[in-house]
């Protein structure tokens, strides 16, 4: 399985109009949660985030937010931001267009945001152009990503792919889903424990 733990400076000249990266210099860490809402997952994470007071952005699939209303509703009750991760977590190389933005519309009926994230990080230049301009949606990619999504890899090495690589403004990729679960009740509390230790805080993606 091949993917980049920091996201390269040429990726981010070919889509430029994605949010990689928060601006300013400030010690923030944003932290976000991918393909949920779960249940078992996302309430781990809603009591782990709120041990060190901290903010955070769930990219939610359509699907999961009917099948769990409940758990959505606590991620905006507790001051977290959600985004829009499609209906059924489609991958844009391999959608038809107009198929891949309908599913964004399905989602949009479950989750009221203008922040978009799509599966995979799998996106088009055209898509982009089309959710930015007629969603008017912003794509938020990211800088960091914990890799809690690979079977292959220990928990301890997703938690050395954080702690070794955000910095100010890094916008750091977790899953609060099943197949993440394992690493993520490793590494979620001691990456805040680490960060909050160097006076780092964390928060939601505001644009």
């Amino acid at each position: 399985m091949f993917y980049f733990v920091k996201t390269p400076w040429v990726l981010k000249k070919m889509y430029p109009s994605c949010v990689w990266q928060m601006p300013g210099k400030e010690k923030i860490l944003y932290l976000t949660f991918d393909d949920g809402p779960h249940a078992e997952a996302t309430p781990f994470v809603l009591d782990t985030l709120k041990k060190y007071s901290a903010s955070a952005t769930f990219f939610c699939i359509g699907k999961n937010v009917a099948e769990y209303p409940e758990v959505y509703r606590r991620i905006l009750d507790e001051g977290h931001r959600a985004g829009n991760h499609t209906h059924n977590h489609l991958n844009g190389w391999k959608t038809d267009d107009r198929k891949y933005f309908e599913n964004l519309v399905e989602a949009k009926k479950y989750i009221d945001s203008d922040l978009f994230r799509p599966p995979y990080g799998k996106i088009s230049a055209l898509q982009v152009k089309y959710i930015n301009e007629a969603f008017k949606m912003k794509v938020i990619m990211w800088s960091v990503l914990s890799a809690d999504f690979d079977p292959q890899l220990r928990p301890e090495k997703c938690l050395k792919n954080v702690t070794d690589s955000a910095k100010a403004g890094s916008i750091i990729v977790f899953h609060d889903s099943e197949k993440a679960m394992q690493k993520l009740t490793f590494t979620l509390p001691r990456v805040l424990e680490h960060f909050s230790s160097k006076g780092y805080r964390f928060d939601k993606i505001n644009l």
